[in-house]
């Protein structure tokens, strides 16, 4: 499923790492004194002029927990249930075999942190399974901060090996299929006054293996792919109205040929009885690939070169609008309900985008409970 559309798959590990929703561990200065478990679900749905396209079920739980006063495990656990079909345009069939799509992606991941004096370690492991796509993958971050504790460094190393089975590929098997990433991390916090943090993370990824999806007709990409990431987030908070002002960026580059900018800015506004209201919008915009090709299919197609007319490398802009409320109640538990829309086409590009696109939409809906103890 992986290899088939993991626009929604992408979309939910954005909402999961939006700041704020859950705590991660190896971020504090200090191991945390208190616990957190959080049941999580997802609904997200996707279509396109005229068809509904692509729905996606997934529980999700998370927990952390102190185990002493120095080391603190977290870890969470994930089921995705997927069904639906390919976009239009730029695909030439609604699945594997033509008769839609059904997956399942189960995945899980466990991370280790142990605090010493004036730095941290966490060493983490992940796995993930679907029916046509196994990735397991493993990775070190050291952290250290200055004697003041307002600047925090951040070095990291990932490493994951994915196996691609795609038995009913359009272009015949693709079976037991390899590739390999390399993850680098650099990065710093800066608290620049008792209000306002900054944070800017830098990440390189270099990959070799299968990248082609199999369910496309014709599709052949490099097999090799190198990503360049900067990452920058500012939050400041106002006492007066209770609030805070997130404000994130990210630039992304691509070996492929393509760029992008995402721009986010969310509101967390404190209300009466415990309640937090988070408005969010999120402005995304893309250069194409190299090898991608407009409609119509399969024009540009050079036999020996790379080729692709997937919608995903396409140039085009998309806008997120989104609104989550959330409750506190006694016992240290805390209720939140989100919504997010989506909508993706090639015209929102500054500049201009690929012609010919359908437009694509998305919403999902998000319940979440969360424990500290």
């Amino acid at each position: 499923m992986a290899a088939t559309d993991d626009r929604a798959f992408a979309l939910i590990a954005a909402a999961l790492a939006l700041p704020g929703i859950l705590p991660i561990a190896a971020r504090a200065q200090s191991a945390p004194d208190e616990g957190v478990v959080a049941l999580r679900y997802y609904d997200y749905r996707d279509w396109q002029p005229g068809a509904d396209r692509m729905a996606v079920k997934s529980p999700y739980l998370y927990a952390l927990v102190p185990l002493s006063e120095s080391l603190v495990v977290e870890g969470s656990l994930v089921y995705d249930s997927v069904s639906g079909a390919s976009p239009l345009f730029h695909d030439t069939l609604s699945g594997a075999s033509g008769k839609g799509i059904g997956d399942y992606r189960k995945a899980g991941d466990l991370k280790v942190t142990k605090y010493v004096d004036d730095w941290s370690l966490s060493a983490g492991a992940a796995y993930s399974d679907e029916q046509d796509y196994i990735s397991r993958a493993a990775s070190l971050e050291w952290r250290t901060w200055s004697d003041d504790r307002n600047r925090t460094y951040a070095i990291g190393f990932g490493a994951a090996k994915d196996r691609i089975n795609a038995v009913e590929g359009v272009n015949g098997p693709v079976l037991d299929q390899p590739r390999e990433t390399y993850d680098y991390l650099l990065g710093i916090t800066q608290v620049l006054n008792a209000r306002a943090v900054v944070e800017s993370t830098i990440t390189y990824s270099e990959g070799r293996g299968y990248y082609s999806d199999p369910y496309k007709l014709l599709d052949a990409r490099p097999n090799h792919r190198r990503i360049f990431a900067w990452l920058t987030r500012f939050n400041v908070r106002f006492p007066r109205p209770d609030a805070t002002l997130q404000l994130s960026h990210r630039y992304l580059e691509d070996s492929f040929g393509d760029s992008s900018h995402m721009l986010e800015a969310s509101w967390v506004q404190q209300v009466r009885q415990g309640f937090t209201l988070t408005p969010t919008l999120r402005y995304y915009t893309q250069s194409a690939a190299r090898f991608y090709h407009d409609p119509p299919f399969p024009q540009g197609l050079v036999p020996g070169e790379p080729y692709t007319a997937d919608e995903r490398l396409s140039a085009f802009g998309a806008v997120t609008l989104g609104l989550r409320v959330a409750k506190e109640f006694p016992h240290r538990i805390t209720v939140d309900v989100g919504a997010d829309f989506y909508r993706q086409r090639g015209d929102l590009r500054i500049g201009g985008g690929s012609p010919g696109l359908a437009q694509f939409s998305a919403r999902w809906i998000e319940f979440g409970l969360t424990r500290r103890f």
